[in-house]
């Protein structure tokens, strides 16, 4: 069975181990459309047969309707889009697409070739609610990053001064000042005991008055001014734009609290945490990306190519390229490359090992992903064995050195 899925419906393809077509339907999303789907599979199904001969191709592994599916006890797969449609061309060369046409892919795939492909691995509740709170944790953070980013731009506009007294524009001390003091003029009105007493109620405690000295030279300095009705305009933007950032700053603070609660409560936590260059949320983000299903990653290798660390070889003739992988979850390279990163000072066998590319004039990006990738591997081991990350066992060549040294 072929499923194309979208928001409200989805398209079905039935068809039986011949290839012949026994039903094509819409179905509607939600309870009463698969209550639909499962009685039309209960129609054509035969009397000896069980939920687990049918099989599902559909372009996500996860949703309601994908748990419904596999709760019946449907053997479902998972297909990725790029390979339906790589697939699709098998059927034709015009380039056509329709809903009702990949629902046919899907479901000659699942029927000829499912074999190349993995069954839905399912993850625990738990790692689910991880997942969820670290993407929402992760968006916020993202959307705080735009909103600031649409400040300085602004900023610039108007009003250089306060980009020359604040690096950081989403951070406590730049919110608070820019809250009382939104234009140039408004913040060369402010005294340094002034400010004092603004950074003290947004919270800093340590070198106030430096602090305060600091900024308030920086508002002091002249630069080239915007007309005062543009001015106030832009002002009453500014005002908007950092209240905005203060409250998701505040919300952004609140979900961490939950994704390291939920975190923490996974029995692997500890594991995760072993690893060098993963604090707690860089550890709720890639457990959430990776998922818990034991049967998920055949090997390391498996678990690498998905994480998209492990490079891509092209040879074709007596050319051989290898390039790095494009097409991967940009969530889950994104906290592993900070992994890789951070690791450099927490790890000396990492250190050692990305030295050792740039001594044979790999670049820093490469040198980061090889290192990630790497990483990846020795997390596989640990999750595999159920233990703890130890310096020596993942570095023997590092261990080995420095014996030699001593």
């Amino acid at each position: 069975m072929g499923n194309d899925w979208a928001e409200d419906h989805h398209d079905v393809e039935v068809v039986d181990e011949s290839g012949r077509r026994l039903v094509r339907r819409r179905f509607s999303e939600g309870i009463a459309g698969i209550a639909e789907l499962h009685a039309v599979i209960a129609d054509h199904l035969d009397e000896d047969a069980e939920a687990s001969d049918v099989v599902v191709g559909i372009e996500t592994d996860r949703g309601p309707w994908v748990a419904a599916l596999a709760a019946a006890g449907y053997q479902v797969y998972p297909i990725n889009p790029m390979q339906v449609a790589r697939y699709r061309e098998r059927h034709g060369t015009s380039g056509a697409k329709s809903d009702r046409g990949d629902a046919h892919v899907l479901a000659e795939i699942v029927r000829l070739d499912r074999d190349h492909h993995q069954l839905l691995a399912a993850d625990s509740e738990l790692a689910g609610a991880v997942q969820t709170l670290a993407r929402v944790h992760q968006n916020l953070v993202w959307s705080r990053q735009r909103q600031a980013n649409q400040l300085r731009s602004m900023l610039r506009e108007f009003y250089p001064a306060a980009l020359h007294a604040f690096d950081d524009l989403h951070g406590r001390d730049a919110l608070a000042v820019l809250a009382a003091a939104p234009t140039p003029w408004a913040g060369q009105a402010l005294t340094p005991e002034a400010i004092t007493d603004i950074l003290r109620q947004a919270g800093r405690q340590r070198y106030l008055t430096t602090t305060a000295t600091r900024i308030h030279t920086a508002l002091q300095t002249e630069h080239l001014r915007a007309l005062p009705q543009i001015t106030e305009a832009y002002g009453a933007a500014t005002a908007a734009l950092v209240a905005i950032i203060t409250e998701m700053g505040q919300q952004i603070e609140a979900l961490e609290a939950q994704v390291v609660t939920h975190f923490g409560r996974h029995p692997d936590s500890k594991i995760y945490l072993s690893q060098p260059g993963l604090g707690k949320i860089l550890s709720a983000r890639v457990l959430g990306e990776f998922g818990d299903a034991a049967n998920r990653y055949a090997n390391a290798k498996a678990r690498r190519n998905y994480a998209g660390t492990s490079p891509i070889t092209r040879a074709s003739g007596k050319k051989l390229v290898v390039l790095a992988r494009y097409a991967r979850n940009k969530r889950l390279a994104d906290a592993l490359f900070q992994q890789a990163f951070t690791a450099l000072t927490a790890s000396p066998g990492a250190r050692a090992y990305y030295d050792s590319l740039r001594a044979r004039g790999i670049s820093h990006n490469d040198a980061l992903r090889r290192l990630s990738n790497r990483l990846v591997g020795i997390l596989h081991g640990c999750l595999t064995r159920g233990c703890v990350y130890d310096e020596a066992t993942a570095w023997p060549t590092h261990k080995q050195d420095q014996q030699e040294v001593a």
